[in-house]
């Protein structure tokens, strides 16, 4: 679901993203897979007991506002930009639009006892996937008349039953459903290694930041967030967070935005004192407004105290909230020096970070734009 999300959110022409999970799975799916800011509006609502019930949960939450619906499977994570552009443009033309391929196989009609009774002629026949896009008032009408009966396969069958044509657009082989434990294997595979997904070139970018600062009696300890209670702080014109500090500058040498003193001048007033997390949001924002997504955030904190086992899960947690990504997109630990350097002699706390961008080709970023016209 994470990596479909991922996909569907490089499309520009989606205004609103609505995830439908099983009942019990709704906070689990808003904790860990939601983008709370951005350009979009992102939920989680519970599905039904079948497909049409769940699509039309959905409906419900959507902004009614929205001329056009597109329905994918969380199944498919390997849907393009390109895939969902055309659906959509076939949509707002004919009203209704499926993402289908024709078939190759011979098409075969069995009993239930496994014996063939005929042969499809496949000239005539296409394999449906998702995406498929509506006028939101003829799903809407479709699902009323269509909602008491049996369940169907496709929000597709539903229009047809109301004599309304549903437009065909060429899918993709690469889109496929992952169904079944050979299926879930084979995404797998794709995706090891960093491998790109099928239609999708990632473009992916690693960015390095590090920050140190004095220790000074008098001032507050925080690092990732965390407050270190008991302990010197850390001199600077925020609250000195080195880690929050060196992420930032690691996102954005990443997205080639500068670093964390062009976007936060040191002599700024209303600065003094800030709450460095609350930099780190902006700054992920930022970087997200190019386009990039947060694949992974990794950091090393070197001092000879605090230790920072103890607090290294309240850490991720605040970092992870920070950036609005899962848990385990997040990495942090603690080194020491062994007596050697600034660090070892207990005068300041460094922290090294690296973190990997990545954002589907295609999708240009408002600098590189900048850059073309100039």
């Amino acid at each position: 679901m994470a990596y479909t999300l991922d996909a569907l959110r490089a499309c520009a022409e989606l205004e609103e993203l609505i995830l439908i999970v099983a009942p019990e799975d709704v906070e689990r799916a808003r904790r860990t897979l939601l983008r709370a800011s951005g350009a979009r509006t992102e939920k989680v609502v519970g599905g039904g007991a079948r497909r049409q019930d769940s699509v039309w949960a959905g409906l419900a939450e959507a902004n009614p506002a929205h001329e056009l619906v597109l329905i994918h499977d969380g199944a498919r994570p390997f849907v393009t930009p390109d895939l969902v552009t055309r659906t959509v443009a076939a949509a707002a033309a004919h009203g209704a639009a499926v993402a289908a391929l024709p078939a190759t196989d011979t098409l075969k009609e069995v009993d239930a006892e496994r014996w063939v009774t005929g042969t499809l002629d496949r000239a005539h026949v296409w394999q449906v996937q998702t995406p498929q896009a509506f006028a939101r008032e003829l799903l809407l009408e479709a699902h009323r008349a269509g909602g008491e009966e049996a369940a169907s396969t496709d929000d597709a069958a539903l229009v047809e039953r109301l004599a309304h044509p549903v437009r065909v657009v060429v899918g993709e082989a690469g889109n496929f459903k992952i169904t079944t434990p050979a299926e879930a294997a084979r995404a797998t595979a794709l995706l090891a290694g960093g491998g790109e997904p099928p239609g999708r070139r990632m473009d992916t970018r690693t960015g390095i930041g590090y920050d140190a600062h004095r220790l000074a009696a008098g001032r507050k300890l925080v690092l990732g967030g965390v407050e270190f209670a008991g302990e010197e702080g850390l001199v600077g014109h925020s609250d000195g967070d080195v880690v929050c500090h060196a992420i930032c500058d690691a996102l954005l040498g990443a997205s080639v935005r500068g670093d964390i003193g062009q976007l936060f001048p040191d002599d700024d007033p209303r600065l003094a004192g800030v709450d460095s997390l609350s930099l780190l949001a902006r700054v992920a924002q930022e970087v997200r407004g190019e386009r990039w997504e947060i694949e992974h955030v990794d950091a090393v904190v070197v001092a000879e105290r605090p230790r920072l086992a103890p607090c290294v899960s309240e850490v991720r947690r605040a970092l992870a909230g920070a950036l609005e990504v899962a848990l385990p997109r997040v990495s942090i630990k603690g080194k020491s020096t062994e007596g050697m350097g600034f660090t070892g002699r207990g005068e300041g706390i460094a922290c090294y970070a690296v973190c990997t961008l990545r954002r589907c080709e295609g999708h240009a970023t408002r600098l590189e734009a900048r850059e073309r016209s100039c």
